[in-house]
């Protein structure tokens, strides 16, 4: 029995695919969820209690209310690794190589501005404006904090007593730190081989059909009551 002389090398396994960082909005779940219980709630008593076309109408709203809901509330995501931004809105799914990104902007709402100069806005990182405040107060009070215990902490730490100390924290908005990051994966990605590729877009039928359906269905039963 004779033996090869030489054996090919077993092949290496590819290199797993980086992760999604994904980014949602905290307030939208706790909202979302409290919405829908809510309308749960409330059909459900509809739906075993109501007497004629109660239960219909109930039914009717639950269909057009819960996609809508979860919609705006639970569904809005922003995925990002090292090839791509992928944004879950509401109704739509936009997927956009770093390659194809110009900018991504920041003012009363977060979006993303393609090569093209087609915007699309960031559903799931919402601007806070009242959270833009509360950071920059913060901010001025560890600036006026730094200059005066600087001022005065020659003199046995005097400053200390005056107040002078301000906690350690973050000094911007939440959301805004998220664009920080995803400009930062822009900058190190937008010009790899493997980020480069073309925008695509789909529309979330899923959820758009069975609030379509119940609206077609209530306005029926309203229109015949």
């Amino acid at each position: 029995m004779t033996t090869p002389d030489h054996q090919s090398p077993a092949p290496q396994p590819s290199a797993p695919a980086a992760k999604d960082r994904i980014y949602r909005s905290p307030l939208a779940l706790v909202a979302g969820a409290l919405l829908l219980v809510l309308a749960g709630w409330l059909g459900f008593d509809a739906l075993v209690r109501g007497h004629g076309r109660t239960p219909w109408l109930a039914l009717a709203a639950l269909i057009l209310i819960v996609p809508l809901v979860i919609a705006f509330t639970l569904r809005p995501a922003v995925f990002a690794n090292d090839e791509r931004l992928r944004i879950r809105n509401p109704f739509r799914v936009i997927t956009v190589p770093w390659g194809e990104i110009a900018s991504l902007r920041s003012a009363y709402t977060n979006e993303v501005v393609a090569q093209s100069g087609v915007k699309y806005q960031l559903w799931a990182v919402p601007v806070s404006l009242r959270a833009r405040k509360k950071a920059a107060r913060r901010q001025m009070r560890a600036g006026s904090g730094a200059g005066r215990n600087g001022a005065f902490g020659g003199l046995g730490g005097f400053g200390a007593v005056g107040g002078g100390d301000v906690p350690a924290g973050p000094t911007r908005a939440e959301t805004d730190k998220i664009m920080d990051e995803l400009r930062d994966l822009l900058e190190r990605h937008g010009e790899a081989e493997a980020a480069q590729g073309e925008i695509t877009v789909r529309w979330a039928y899923e959820v758009a059909a069975p609030a379509v359906a119940g609206a077609v269905l209530l306005a029926i039963l309203l229109a015949t009551g």
